[in-house]
């Protein structure tokens, strides 16, 4: 057991959270995270894979994912948030909240471009630790946040996959600036690119107190992916990634041709909106690395993947990238 502030915070066991990946976590790979002594958290969309138009039976939806995670273990696990920049278009945020109050989850991972009061403060007076990994982690953000009183911060670096911050900012760049920015007032975890120990060590060289890992647990076997794509994850390496310009600004994806398509598209200067709107924005990304479609859809990882080369069990990721974490 590694004792730091964030395991204090959190009430876990090793200062492991793995990102909230949308469609891609259900209960079983977030059961699996918090059972091997991290943080799982359940996506947006855990479990679902259909849009319903319909809050109610969205969050119906999730209720349904939070009691099966409660069923496979009694270990804390988060749920992600997503707030939009004006409160009053957020329809999910307060029947979210309110589901986390309901069903006690501990801990909201909140997604967000800057800090945003209403919700903030509401989860903070639920009783609700708060992870906030902002989209872009500016010092005009962070600061704002960690003012008001966020319990960590999230500084993920432009190695990161799925939607990357837009700023280009390296993850090993990215991390000592934020921990210099809050100056020891809450505990940082870096994002990015991380999916060994080495990159474990390296983080908490530069001041991080956490890691926060999305594409390491992908190639698990408890994570609902295509296994098309597990397997074309554990075979190439980042350099095999290729990129393409869409809103808010990049994506990365293996490839394809749909990717093929939106690489051609965005080096003939089409806009990031026309490039997104071909990518049929998430949806290609749920066709690619949900359903395996890489015709129809994208699949987007971390720079990480380069030292990922088997498809493992979620206890044995955890394990891995816990070697890299200082014990004193």
């Amino acid at each position: 057991m590694m004792v730091n502030r964030i395991t204090k915070i959190l009430g876990i066991e090793k200062p492991i959270i793995q990102g909230p990946l949308f469609w891609l976590t259900n209960a079983k790979l977030v059961a699996a995270v918090s059972n091997a002594g991290g943080l799982g958290v359940l996506g947006a969309a855990a479990g679902q894979y259909k849009p319903t138009g319909n809050t109610a039976i969205t969050v119906d939806n999730m209720r349904k994912e939070i009691v099966a995670t409660k069923k496979l273990t009694d270990k804390p696990f988060g749920l992600s948030l997503m707030f939009d920049d004006d409160p009053s278009k957020d329809r999910h945020a307060q029947p979210m909240i309110d589901l986390m109050v309901e069903e006690n989850v501990p801990v909201a991972v909140v997604y967000a471009n800057h800090y945003i009061p209403k919700w903030f403060d509401l989860l903070k007076e639920k009783g609700i630790k708060i992870v906030y990994r902002p989209a872009t982690p500016t010092k005009a953000v962070v600061k704002d946040a960690v003012d008001h009183g966020v319990d960590v911060i999230v500084a993920t670096g432009f190695d990161e996959g799925g939607t990357v911050p837009s700023n280009v900012i390296g993850t090993f760049s990215i991390v000592p600036y934020i921990v210099d920015v809050v100056d020891g007032q809450v505990p940082v975890m870096a994002a990015g690119g991380i999916a060994d120990e080495r990159g474990v060590r390296a983080a908490f060289d530069l001041g991080a107190e956490g890691i926060f890992a999305g594409t390491a647990f992908l190639a698990t076997d408890e994570a609902p992916m295509a296994e098309n794509i597990k397997e074309q994850l554990v075979k190439l390496d980042a350099e095999d990634e290729v990129m393409f310009k869409a809103e808010s600004k990049y994506y990365r994806s293996i490839p394809g041709t749909l990717p093929a398509k939106l690489v051609k598209m965005s080096e003939e200067g089409k806009s990031n909106e026309e490039v997104w709107r071909a990518a049929d924005h998430y949806k290609g990304m749920q066709r690619g690395m949900v359903e395996g479609d890489l015709d129809n859809g994208y699949a987007s990882f971390g720079m990480g993947m380069s030292f990922i080369k088997k498809i493992e069990p979620v206890k044995t990721v955890v394990d891995r990238l816990a070697k890299g974490i200082p014990t004193k």
